[in-house]
């Protein structure tokens, strides 16, 4: 980890396509990153899309706010201006940070690239994943050249997963490092269980708790979960919210929505599960994945896309085919007899515990550092 004694200060200025109020990863992300750098004495400059109840000011960071589009199903998006670009000159950053970059992390990285300044670009959101879904065939190729067109022009991209670099480096972008994610450990502890959250769940009987934790939208794939809804053994907890919460709830009926939650109550949730599963296969990455192993929860996933990295198949949990409803119920009754389950418990914290946010972040000054020295060499992290 870098001492934020002898590490030189920096000015980044960090675009995102996602900031507050908005709540999601890439969000989530950022405001990780600049806790760290003002913990780090970091000077910082925030570009992010403008939305109602958006602050101007994070940390004491100027946000500065361009508009933002939301293409039909897909996330939010900023709109370039051209202010941006006497803004960075004004503000003379040493490196540019582009969060998830679509439009607006496009138009600052060719801004970049004519200044001279750096830039290490953060692959986080299948966004052409999710048109796919959607049935948005010809958006699908659209938006798989334009993503791989923005991070071809950075210096460094970061990739939270095996799977994500290997997408890139096969859409022909090059100097591609994973960097993965950083997990709550305080937040996020097996002291959290709640023996009475589980009774008032299952209304005082004995089942075996099942919990998804997630944004409720189509891509997850949260129907995928209906036969263990049917199972009288089985109590389907689903905590999160999204466009499609009102069709889920129909197809699930026997399954408890708690709604979106946060905090220390998200993380009683989380640890109070016998086990975690998770559905979607789109995922680069999956946040709730890590949390629900940093909660000694073990997880069953898709053996498809971020969730590869993050389980280590029979020991923190299992890999395999969620749209199988076979596989998927053959896979809950074989940790649920599992005879060393509690090992396995043992195993999903021990898994991540020393994926702090700071140990993260400290790679990521790292990644900062070849970019603005030019470094291409592959640089090896533990993560």
């Amino acid at each position: 980890m870098m001492d934020s004694q002898t590490s030189p200060k920096l000015r980044i200025a960090v675009v995102t396509e996602a900031f507050l109020p908005q709540v999601n990863g890439v969000t989530n992300s950022v405001l990780r990153l600049l806790e760290y750098c003002k913990s780090q004495g970091h000077e910082v400059l925030i570009i992010a899309p403008e939305s109602e109840g958006a602050p101007t000011r994070y940390l004491d960071y100027k946000i500065k706010h361009v508009p933002s589009i939301s293409m039909k199903k897909l996330i939010p998006m900023g709109v370039p201006r051209k202010f941006l670009e006497p803004l960075l000159e004004g503000f003379a950053p040493d490196v540019i940070h582009l969060a998830s970059p679509i439009f607006l992390g496009h138009y600052v990285a060719r801004i970049a690239k004519k200044m001279g300044i750096p830039t290490v670009s953060v692959y986080q959101t299948d966004i052409a994943g999710f048109a796919r879904h959607y049935g948005l065939t010809i958006a699908h190729t659209t938006l798989k050249k334009w993503v791989s067109r923005i991070h071809q022009a950075s210096d460094i991209t970061l990739a939270p997963s095996k799977w994500a670099s290997r997408d890139l480096e096969s859409s022909g972008v090059h100097n591609v490092r994973i960097w993965k994610r950083g997990v709550d450990l305080v937040n996020f502890d097996p002291s959290r269980r709640d023996e009475s959250l589980r009774k008032n769940i299952t209304g005082g009987k004995e089942k075996f708790i099942v919990g998804y934790v997630g944004r409720l939208a189509n891509e997850k794939r949260i129907e995928d979960l209906a036969i263990l809804d049917q199972q009288p053994h089985i109590q389907l907890v689903i905590v999160g919210d999204g466009p499609a919460a009102a069709r889920f709830k129909k197809e699930l009926p026997n399954a408890r929505f708690v709604g979106y939650q946060s905090g220390t109550e998200l993380a009683r949730y989380v640890a109070s599960f016998d086990i975690f599963v998770h559905t979607g296969k789109h995922e680069t990455f999956c946040q709730a994945i890590q949390e629900a192993l940093a909660s000694g929860v073990p997880v069953i996933g898709p053996d498809s896309g971020g969730p590869v990295d993050l389980i280590d198949h029979g020991v923190t949990g299992l890999l395999i085919d969620t749209s199988d409803s076979h596989s998927l119920l053959e896979a809950v009754e074989t940790l649920r007899s599992h005879s060393s389950f509690d090992l396995m418990q043992l195993a999903a914290r021990k898994a991540v515990e020393h994926r702090t946010w700071d140990y993260i972040n400290s790679q990521l000054m790292l990644h900062y550092s070849d970019a603005i020295l030019g470094t291409t060499k592959h640089r090896e992290l533990v993560a």
